[in-house]
């Protein structure tokens, strides 16, 4: 049986991690391609030898062009520049909008039939514009932030509670950054409700240190994240290739779920070969609809921006 075959568009860090843990998961293919000349070769070259030592053995492939992507299954779009210290989200659309266009067109000319999992911020956004310029059904255009928001609000949870991140159910809805709204009534550790086992205080400073976690990561580093962002790209492309049928947070495009239309949100969905095959609707409290609107209108503003 023929590989799958992915293809990851940017190879800066997170394109390059993305594309690793694709590798090691040996089940497909992978073509990183970066307008730099040698650093997607590089990088294609130096994990393709890291198989050598862990015993993995896809085709790894670098590129400064798209021949190579044709007929992929699934493309990763991280490319675009990422956010620096004190710049805001809005700063980047201008800019990224115009990589995330012309990078749109190349992979729809070269692979027709793909699954375009956009990473570039600012992420809500970006999948409009994907969406726009791919012409594609909103089922086989969507974004990944909230596995994402969900990793770190998990990690927060198994640190505070002693207890394994392995057994941390969370869900966290709404746009990528400070509007994200994590789900506290639907947030288990092994099974138990999260209300039950920490006290109030202390589970929203886990929700702000959450929603503020990029920007937590950017002051430390004087960049954006990569390892587990890198990753829960990674997860994404495991349950469409693979089919899983996984409910996992992504970027859809909504048409009246949650109450909201015709924006790019961040909801939990079904994810297997089809894409994004069902938005999973979960009962919220009234606080938490409230928080999700107001993510939405500050999810709108950002795309206002956009020219396409």
């Amino acid at each position: 049986m023929a590989r799958a075959k992915v293809t990851v568009v940017g190879a800066g860090n997170v394109g390059a991690t993305c594309a690793q843990v694709l590798a090691a998961r040996d089940y497909a293919d992978v073509v990183l391609v970066d307008i730099k000349e040698g650093l997607p070769q590089g990088k294609a070259l130096d994990i393709a030898q890291m198989g050598a030592v862990l015993g993995f053995e896809p085709a790894l492939v670098g590129s400064n062009g798209y021949d190579e992507t044709a007929g992929s299954d699934v493309v990763v779009v991280t490319a675009g520049l990422p956010r620096s210290p004190g710049m805001s989200r809005d700063d980047l659309v201008t800019t990224n909008e115009k990589i995330v266009k012309d990078v749109t067109q190349a992979v729809v000319a070269a692979s027709p039939d793909a699954v375009l999992v956009v990473v570039s911020n600012p992420l809500d956004a970006m999948c409009h514009v994907a969406k726009n310029v791919s012409g594609w059904p909103k089922e086989r255009v969507f974004g990944m932030a909230g596995i994402l928001d969900t990793a770190r609000f998990a990690t927060f949870i198994a640190w505070e509670t002693g207890s394994s991140v392995k057994d941390v159910t969370a869900t966290v809805l709404g746009g990528h950054g400070d509007q994200m709204v994590p789900v506290v009534s639907a947030t288990t550790v092994g099974g138990v409700p999260l209300r039950k086992l920490v006290p109030a205080g202390r589970i929203a400073a886990m929700v702000e240190r959450t929603a503020k976690g990029g920007g937590e990561i950017v002051n430390l580093l004087g960049t954006s994240a990569w390892y587990a962002p890198g990753a829960a790209a990674a997860q994404m492309v495991d349950a469409i290739v693979l089919d899983e049928k996984r409910v996992l947070p992504c970027t859809a495009y909504l048409e009246g779920e949650y109450g909201i239309e015709g924006l790019y949100m961040g909801v939990p969905v079904k994810l297997g070969a089809g894409g994004v095959e069902q938005v999973i609707e979960l009962q919220l409290g009234d606080e938490e609809r409230k928080a999700l609107e107001d993510s939405a209108a500050a999810v709108r503003e950002v795309v206002s921006v956009l020219s396409t």
